[in-house]
């Protein structure tokens, strides 16, 4: 070990300040709220599915707008799966409220710094997603690459090579979820949005890949581009430039 440290081979490792450690608290339980209501919806979904219910008109089945029309589904379940999907929903209403809670107190609490200003300019990224990217990454100089950066973010899949055939695989599962997490949902926002800015080269990457290899593996691509790109707007310190728009390939 004293030889590593007297070379300067001696790995380290990087202890995020306590104030960090503190707003982390904040965006994570967040995450965690938002994975729980994400399985509530799911799980009542299936329970209307069961009992052969059409799926609803709303593009948000849950939202206010389509509320009367969740009610008037649920008097058509049985006395018993009628009373167990309520008490389903009152679960998703209070973690809906929680939620809100939380990013209320984020709004409050996390003062708009540069680096959430630049995170913020990537595609599908807002308040709370830059939020959450810039408090889970820390320091960019930790990171010599933006594929290191990638790598950390569990948006880089498994390389299975044996002869002249090479197979990807699923991503690695010790990475950081929770910046996985905020790529992933940005990478699904620009899917979401796609035909709109046919433009952006988010855009056609997802639709060019989803052609040929599905909607979950275009989506990963997106969130491996919107890792390397966090890596090269914070190391840069200046806003996102799409490569289709500014006319370079090998941009970010």
């Amino acid at each position: 070990m004293n030889v590593l440290q007297r070379n300067g081979t001696l790995p380290t490792v990087w202890i995020p300040p306590g104030a960090l450690r503190e707003l982390r608290e904040l965006t994570r339980t967040r995450v965690v709220l938002v994975a729980q209501r994400t399985r509530w919806k799911n799980r009542i979904t299936a329970t209307l599915a069961k009992w052969g219910l059409p799926p609803s008109e709303y593009s948000d089945p849950y939202g206010k707008k389509a509320r009367q029309e969740l009610e008037q589904r649920l008097e058509r379940l049985p006395e018993q799966t009628r009373w167990a999907t309520r008490q389903m929903l009152l679960q998703l209403d209070s973690l809906s409220t929680q939620i809100k809670e939380f990013e209320k107190r984020l709004e409050e609490l996390m003062e708009v710094t540069p680096t959430m200003q630049w995170l913020a300019t990537l595609p599908g990224v807002g308040v709370i997603l830059s939020a959450t990217m810039a408090l889970e990454i820390g320091d960019i100089r930790r990171f010599l690459s933006a594929e290191r950066l990638a790598s950390y973010s569990g948006t880089v899949p498994r390389v299975h090579s044996s002869g002249d055939r090479t197979r990807y695989g699923r991503t690695r599962p010790d990475v950081n979820r929770y910046l996985k997490w905020a790529f992933a949902e940005a990478a699904n926002s620009t899917a979401v949005n796609y035909r709109r800015f046919p433009e952006r080269h988010v855009s056609q990457l997802y639709g060019r890949l989803r052609a040929r290899k599905g909607h979950n593996k275009a989506v990963g691509a997106v969130a491996r581009h919107l890792a390397e790109a966090a890596f090269h707007v914070l190391s840069r310190q200046q806003a996102y430039r799409d490569p289709a728009t500014a006319g370079r390939t090998t941009e970010v």
